[in-house]
C-alpha cells in the first residue's frame, strides 16, 4: 500500500497539481442597519488580482500592501469600486462613500457605506469587480436586510441581482 501512495506523490499528485487552475472570488457583504439608516458593505478582494487591474487601468507602477504606499492606490481603489460596484435601492440610484481599506493576509478588505437609507423595499445590485481582466471571476455577496439574509453570485454573464421586501 506505500507503494501506491508514493506512486501518487511522485507521479499523479505533481500532475494534478499543474492542471488546477486558479480560483477567483470576492466576497462581499451588504447588511442595511436601521437604526443608523444605513448600508454597511464589506468587500474583500485578492490583492494580486486587484493590483494587477488597478496597474493595467490607471497606473503599472501601483503597489498595494508596500511599506510606503502612495496615497494615490486609495484613490485608485475607490474610483475602480465606484465604477464596478452599483446599487439602487428602491429603484434609485445611490452611492456610496469609500470609507477606507487595510490588508488581511492576501485579502485587501475595502469597506463602504451608503448613508440616510430610511428604508429598503427593493434592491439592485450589480457587481463587477475583476471581471475585466478576469473572465472566471465569481463575486459573492452576502446580504442581511431586514432580517433576511441572501447569498447572491455574480458572474460575467449574471452581472446584476433583485431583491424584493415589499
Amino acid at each position: 500500500m506505500n507503494f501506491f501512495k508514493a506512486i501518487f506523490l511522485a507521479v499523479i499528485f505533481p500532475v494534478v497539481m499543474l492542471t488546477a487552475h486558479k480560483y477567483y472570488v470576492s466576497v462581499t457583504q451588504m447588511s442595511y442597519v436601521k437604526e443608523k439608516k444605513s448600508v454597511q458593505i464589506i468587500s474583500r478582494i485578492d490583492i494580486a488580482d486587484l493590483e494587477l487591474t488597478l496597474q493595467e487601468r490607471y497606473d503599472k507602477n501601483i503597489k498595494m500592501t508596500t511599506i510606503d504606499e502612495k496615497p494615490m492606490v486609495d484613490d485608485y481603489v475607490k474610483k475602480y469600486l465606484n465604477q464596478k460596484i452599483e446599487i439602487k435601492i428602491n429603484t434609485q440610484d445611490v452611492a456610496f462613500e469609500y470609507i477606507g481599506k487595510e490588508y488581511d493576509n492576501d485579502v485587501v478588505v475595502c469597506y463602504l457605506e451608503i448613508e440616510n437609507v430610511d428604508s429598503i423595499a427593493t434592491i439592485e445590485i450589480s457587481n463587477t469587480v475583476l471581471f475585466d481582466l478576469f473572465p472566471k471571476q465569481k463575486n459573492v455577496v452576502k446580504t442581511k436586510i431586514n432580517s433576511e439574509v441572501n447569498n447572491l453570485i455574480f458572474t460575467s454573464e449574471d452581472r446584476n441581482q433583485y431583491l424584493n421586501f415589499k
